[in-house]
Order: C-alpha cells, then structure tokens, then sequence
C-alpha cells in the first residue's frame, strides 16, 4: 500500500543509511524518483531468484533476511533495522536475488528504481564510498557468521544472535518468533525454546510470553564465548 513520501531531509532513519552522506540537492533528487509504502508484517519485500528493480529503504520496522534451505526451512542471515539499505546487492552485481527478505513487523519502506540508483552511484562519490565500506563490512560479517554457523556451539550461537538481536532492538524486549529466533541461530525451534529455558533459569534473560529481555549481558557474552 502505498504512503505519503517522507522527505530525505527530514528522515530520522536517514543518519543510519547509505545516504547519510548525501547533501540537500542529491536528497532532492533522491525524493523526486522514490515512493514509499506501507509494509504488513509478513508481507514479501522480494523473493530469492526474481529480479531487482530497485533498492529498499527501511524507514521504519524490521526485515528478516533469508535464504532457504532443500526443505524449505529458512536459515536467516540478518535482520534489517531502520536506515538500512536493502536490495542493492544484487542491483549491482546484476544478477536476480540471492535471498529472499521479509517484513517481521509492520514496515514502512521507501523504494527507489534500478536507474535512479545506480545513477547516484555514478554521480556521487561519497554514496559510491558509501556502498563500497557497506560491501566489505557485509563480506566480513557473512565470513564470520559461517564460521560461527560452523565452529560454535547452538548455545553459543544463541547467546550470540541475542546479543545481536538486543542492539538491533536497542535494549527494548526481543520480539521475534520462536521458529525465526531458532531459523537465524540454524538449529531446531524445540532446541531454542529449550535453551531459552535454560538462559532464563541461570539469570540471563526474562520471558514474557515470546518477548525476551536480555537481563545479564556480560554473562551472556561469557555463552558466547564458550567460557560460561
């Protein structure tokens, strides 16, 4: 459903963004050629294998980040916050989706088309520097994800993606469903809610039906780190 266009100068999400670098005349331009829509939760933002038109801005809400697995089961990869980019990957390289994203909340998204992008890209090398430090930042985290996926312990990873999970939703209760809490650690719900039974009767955290409140962050970070 489409909205009213909020305007880059004034979006509190901007700072947070790839186009906090642009100045008042390239956020002109950039609020000449986007649109912006209203997102329900669990509605589809773009699917693995079909092709990019554009990128999207997450305005507000949060967008979980997927592939899918020969069975269907989802391994999440990264949830989105406020003043990211998403998309942009794939417009670059040219190539269809490698990932599927996903509204886990009720979103409000701006979209920008393939040309106006790319021609910003090409005209502005602040935003060219910007998507450039984005990639290698991307490729590191991906590089320690695997190695986590692969090294660490499902309680280790657990403790891990709360601590994620905690910044993204700035010390406010975690709000993510069992099945997506165990689909981002990659282990079995029935494993996640067992441990999280276990993290809430050692102190660490507190539950209130499926929202988690990270109460002892420092021990949660020794879990993670396999000295706890």
């Amino acid at each position: 459903m489409s909205s009213k266009n909020l305007s880059c100068e004034i979006c509190g999400s901007r700072k947070d963004s790839l186009f906090s670098c642009l100045d008042s005349k390239s956020c002109e331009t950039l609020n000449e050629h986007k649109t912006t829509q209203n997102y329900k939760k669990n509605q589809s933002v773009f699917i693995e294998g079909s092709s990019p038109r554009g990128v999207f801005c997450l305005n507000s809400g949060k967008v979980k980040i997927y592939v899918l697995g020969n069975e269907g089961k989802e391994q999440i990869i990264h949830i989105a916050n406020e003043g990211e980019i998403i998309g942009f990957r794939a417009l670059l390289s040219n190539e269809p989706y490698q990932l599927s994203a996903t509204c886990i909340e009720d979103c409000q998204i701006c979209y920008i088309p393939k040309e106006d992008f790319l021609g910003m890209v090409d005209t502005s090398s602040a935003l060219r520097n910007s998507v450039l430090q984005e990639l290698s930042r991307e490729l590191k985290e991906r590089a320690k994800f695997i190695t986590n996926l692969a090294q660490k312990s499902v309680r280790e990873r657990l403790a891990q993606v709360l601590i994620e999970l905690n910044d993204i939703y700035k010390d406010q209760p975690i709000n993510l469903s069992r099945e997506d809490l165990s689909n981002f650690v990659g282990t079995a719900t029935e494993t996640v809610i067992r441990l999280i039974k276990d993290f809430k009767t050692e102190g660490l955290i507190e539950t209130d039906v499926r929202k988690i409140q990270i109460i002892d962050i420092d021990r949660l970070k020794l879990v993670q780190e396999g000295r706890f």
